[in-house]
């Protein structure tokens, strides 16, 4: 088995900590934001879906002590009362087809029932970024046709701010607060013509948007990244592999040294067997006396003569 050692050195180590982490984000934050966006936004487009084909209903028939509940929202109410025209709020930062407007809260008391925040609609800013004039609330009873909203969130505090009491969110409880009445949770959105009505606020598009793409990529992000980190890992130990392997071809490659009084044979010189002619002239050239060197006794055995 390959022995993993490498791994414990601090480049690797902190490559394994990054990719790791990364994966856990990826698992544990990125993906269940993207997805739970998904989720709230199908959510909110299947309650908008209904309320377009549903009739309008009293708006007690919703109403709670705790205000309307979630399953509720975007439901076409009609509600009868009177507007308190001197508690009013305007929502800024706000943005209307890309353009910066203020919406206009304005409490509006329910017949023989308690007191619910509407919004009445958008003006846009003059100058730059102050309010313009807009029509006041209409005074005496009055039946609106409107759409139920859950309360938003709490930011920042209200200020003061050319001559109005302006909000950065829609949120009964601080509104109330602010403007001295006990306004229920939830508000009131105005439909299109009705009293007191500005400039209409469209519904929302019904598209579930790319959450759910985003969602599944960030998935994917937290699967590839161990993927990453094995199949860095499995490429060094391929290489020092290959590396350990050249070496021990290298070692076993070279020849042995030849002792001093023995020749190298020529490697490059091959070695055939001999035919039967040279095995024969060979055999008649050992069967031959040999010659003396002596001149005496070469004229001894008559070659002289």
């Amino acid at each position: 088995m390959e022995k993993l050692g490498f791994l414990l050195r601090p480049k690797w180590l902190v490559l394994a900590a990054v990719a790791l982490a990364f994966a856990f984000l990826c698992f544990s934050v990125l993906a269940p934001w993207q997805l739970g966006k998904n989720t709230s936004t199908s959510a909110r487009n299947d309650l908008i879906t209904r309320s377009v084909d549903a009739d309008p209903v009293p708006i007690s028939d919703i109403l709670t002590a705790n205000g309307f509940p979630a399953d509720d929202e975007w439901r076409r109410v009609i509600a009868t009362g009177s507007y308190d025209v001197d508690s009013e709020a305007l929502v800024r930062l706000r943005s209307i087809r890309e353009q910066p407007a203020y919406e206009v809260i304005t409490p509006f008391e329910i017949d023989g029932g308690p007191t619910v925040l509407v919004n009445r609609g958008y003006v846009l800013p003059v100058e730059g970024t102050r309010p313009p004039d807009f029509a006041p609330a209409p005074t005496g009873q009055v039946t609106l046709n409107a759409r139920v909203r859950q309360a938003e969130g709490t930011s920042r505090e209200p200020i003061e701010e050319d001559g109005h009491l302006q909000v950065y969110n829609i949120n009964p409880e601080q509104i109330g607060a602010a403007v001295g009445v006990d306004a229920i949770d939830g508000y009131l959105q105005l439909d299109d013509d009705q009293p007191g009505g500005l400039g209409l606020i469209e519904l929302p598009q019904t598209d579930a948007g790319p959450y759910l793409s985003y969602g599944l990529q960030w998935l994917a992000f937290g699967i590839m990244a161990p993927l990453g980190l094995a199949y860095f890992v499995r490429a060094e130990i391929r290489e020092r592999r290959l590396s350990r392997a050249e070496m021990a071809d290298a070692m076993s490659g070279e020849p042995d040294p030849a002792p001093d009084n023995e020749p190298v044979p020529d490697e490059e010189e091959e070695f055939t067997l001999p035919t039967r002619r040279e095995k024969r002239a060979r055999a008649r050239a050992a069967s031959r006396p040999t010659v003396p060197s002596d001149p005496r006794l070469a004229d001894r055995y008559g070659k002289n003569r």
